[in-house]
């Protein structure tokens, strides 16, 4: 059965509830020590010593009931009295806890933290290092001693990730940039990892002289440097987080300014194919239907006309013929559909503006959708090289396999460009355009002078 969530009037009955069974078992013990008193008279009690049993039973609700708070102020002034004004050495472990649960950065929660731990441990010094792959900075220190960096090999970051809590003899092997400049002084260092990992270190020191690190500070150094270990990890992996979220956001938009690209795309070539039919080749065949009615006409009146209209027409009629194949060869082409990709960029390269060929060893069969999108794409890329390359340059196709992807390469060896400057043309954000949609992605790799390569990715299993 699920559980019923309580709500603030709920939680208030309860409490009552509760006070009022402390009260009742309260009020049960005292009557019965009354009782036991009574009976231990042997005979019933005079009218003064009524009275005296009535206020010793008062006498003892009120200590049961003042017992609690009195007992907490009594360890209140009792620490004061023996820590003096630092304060109890669990202070600076409790309050840190507390403040975890706070809306306060990771710089203000460390400067309070140094704060406290000097404060309660009555220390010269106290500083939080933090930091990752060998590098170390003094991310808070009271007093403030300012910024301050730590360069560990791979060595010494394994030894003092494994630490518990090092000396000042300790610290001097294996953290003597540390130790530098601070004299005789009295060190106590804690690491502060996370999974094995060195994040940080919690460094305090006494003057040379004071009362030596005890057993219950160590103790407390190392419960801090848990906490802050998990503080640290809490952030890296917070700010791993917002990056990806941020990543995510920035691939989103990108997919819907493709997904707009692509519907433009897709209407321009619609009524381009539209266009064409309309100027080209429909008229053509409606020139041929009315050419055909006149011949008909002619055919028993003057056939020698009639012929000449018919031969004519054939030619007319291969014409408009030519003229939808190149119409469909440019909306898919049927060699790609018959042969497959290896076939189609063979007759593509034959047919480009400069010398071209194709390396496709062994390459199987794929969906329609996945062929006709990387055949497209070569066609651009080796559009753009023909452009682009200059006079003299060659260009290479190649299509593979591998690790569950079909990949595809157009390279050049022409004039090349520099991409920082070159702003991408409505060619290649149509290459992107094809390969996101099915999760591929286009890289573009060139130099002045040293030509261009096209590769691009698209998983087979999108297909």
């Amino acid at each position: 059965m699920p559980a019923v969530p309580i709500t603030r009037p709920g939680r208030r009955l309860r409490r009552a509830i509760a006070g009022a069974i402390v009260l009742a078992g309260l009020a049960a013990l005292v009557a019965g020590l009354f009782v036991a008193v009574i009976l231990s008279f042997g005979r019933p009690p005079r009218h003064d010593e009524w009275t005296l049993l009535a206020l010793s039973a008062v006498a003892a609700a009120l200590c049961a009931l003042l017992w609690i708070p009195t007992r907490e102020r009594l360890i209140e002034i009792a620490g004061r009295l023996v820590h003096g004004e630092r304060g109890s050495p669990d202070e600076a472990l409790r309050a840190f806890g507390g403040r975890l649960t706070r809306a306060l950065s990771l710089d203000e929660l460390l400067l309070q933290l140094v704060e406290t731990l000097r404060r309660s441990l009555a220390l010269e010094a106290a500083e939080v290092w933090t930091g990752a792959g060998g590098l170390l900075e003094r991310t808070a220190s009271d007093p403030d001693r300012g910024g301050g960096g730590l360069i560990l090999t791979p060595d010494e970051e394994s030894v003092i990730a494994r630490a518990g809590i090092g000396g000042s003899a300790w610290a001097a092997v294996w953290l003597s940039q540390l130790c530098a400049d601070r004299g005789d002084a009295e060190l106590r260092v804690a690491p502060v990892t996370s999974a094995g990992e060195l994040l940080g270190l919690i460094v305090v020191e006494r003057r040379e002289g004071s009362d030596p690190f005890g057993d219950e500070d160590d103790r407390l150094l190392v419960d801090l440097a848990r906490q802050v270990g998990l503080a640290l990890r809490n952030l890296r992996l917070d700010s791993a987080l917002q990056d990806s979220l941020h990543e995510l956001r920035l691939r989103a938009e990108e997919l819907r300014a493709s997904r707009a690209r692509v519907v433009t795309a897709a209407d321009a070539e619609r009524r381009r194919i539209e266009r064409d039919l309309h100027d080209g080749a429909q008229q053509q065949l409606v020139g041929l239907v009315v050419n055909l009615r006149l011949a008909r006409r002619l055919a028993d009146g003057d056939p020698a006309r009639a012929k000449a209209l018919l031969a004519e027409l054939g030619g007319d009629a291969k014409d408009a013929l030519e003229q939808l194949r190149e119409l469909a060869h440019g909306i898919y082409p049927p060699l790609l559909l018959d042969r497959g990709l290896a076939e189609a960029l063979g007759a593509a390269a034959r047919r480009a503006g400069l010398p071209a060929r194709v390396e496709a060893p062994a390459i199987a069969r794929h969906s329609a959708e996945v062929e006709a999108t990387v055949y497209f794409c070569c066609l651009e890329a080796l559009q753009n090289a023909a452009k682009h390359a200059g006079p003299g340059a060659r260009a290479t196709v190649r299509l593979w396999e591998q690790a569950g992807g079909l990949l595809f390469e157009v390279a050049d060896d022409g004039a090349g460009f520099d991409p920082a400057e070159h702003p991408r043309g409505a060619g290649i954000e149509n290459m992107r355009d094809r390969l996101g949609a099915l999760g591929g992605s286009l890289t573009i790799a060139s130099e002045p002078g040293g030509g261009t390569r096209v590769t691009g990715t698209l998983p087979i299993g999108s297909s």
